[in-house]
């Protein structure tokens, strides 16, 4: 037992940290092209982010099992309602099995089409968070219609920067 606390232990907490400062840094930056990914949508429609461009795209990555994403979800639907007009909302449920999502998406008021799940037992294990730097979720990426990556920013934020365009 002293054994697992003086070498494993420590090589799992290093193996952890390290991937996490990985998917950190390797990511997309403010002021990248955000990168373009193909999905398949909730209804089984072909999906390819480099399409949306024109309007302002929000990409939000959440999970049903996700307790600050929850809270953070009824945003994404006022966001939608107040500017659908210029505004396209994106959520990829990062999921590790099952059908969570439906209910979690349908009780927080995901009416959008734009609705991609991926399934893996290692959640930000997913090709797409990695790409875009997701370290934990939720996680929200507001890309411009030229298709850049914008700086982080709060709903509030989104809200008045979406209000003075």
């Amino acid at each position: 037992m002293n054994k697992f606390f003086k070498f494993v232990l420590p090589a799992i907490a290093l193996a952890y940290f390290g991937f996490q400062f990985y998917v950190k840094f390797s990511g997309a930056e403010e002021g990248d092209l955000a990168p373009d990914f193909e999905a398949e949508l909730i209804d089984s429609t072909p999906f390819k982010l480099s399409e949306l461009q024109g309007k302002y795209v929000l990409l939000d990555f959440w999970a049903s099992w996700c307790g600050p994403c929850r809270m953070a979800n009824p945003n994404l639907a006022v966001l939608h309602e107040k500017y659908s007009d210029k505004l396209t909302i994106v959520t990829v449920a990062l999921e590790k099995s099952g059908d969570a999502w439906k209910h979690a998406a349908q009780q927080d008021g995901f009416v959008w089409k734009n609705q991609i799940v991926e399934k893996n037992a290692f959640v930000m294990l997913s090709k797409v968070a990695q790409n875009y730097g997701v370290s934990e979720i939720p996680a929200k990426f507001l890309i411009s219609p030229e298709g850049k990556l914008l700086p982080q920013m709060t709903f509030e934020e989104i809200d008045e920067f979406l209000m003075n365009k």
